[in-house]
């Protein structure tokens, strides 16, 4: 039997990514993101773009820690939820 209306659609899950180190002003400390796999929220920029290069406001995706927080709520789209910048 097929449900019509039913799409097959990856489960998203939310993470934490933390840089390890302080960073200081003017830089991202954390943030949390929705994304379907921790290799793939550790490509993700606070500032809700893709990781392309390395800038002065977050680390390279290889020194990012991600912590799963749970499963995202149904149609949640890949990208940042909220994000920790330490203005100076």
């Amino acid at each position: 039997m097929v449900l019509l209306g039913v799409m097959s659609m990856k489960a998203m899950k939310l993470y934490l990514i933390v840089r390890p180190d302080n960073g200081g002003y003017d830089t991202y400390d954390s943030a949390v993101v929705c994304a379907s796999s921790p290799l793939d929220a550790r490509h993700v920029h606070p500032t809700g773009r893709d990781w392309l290069r390395w800038d002065e406001t977050w680390v390279s995706p290889d020194r990012v820690k991600v912590i799963y927080i749970g499963r995202a709520r149904c149609r949640m789209e890949r990208g940042v939820v909220v994000a920790s910048f330490n203005a100076g």
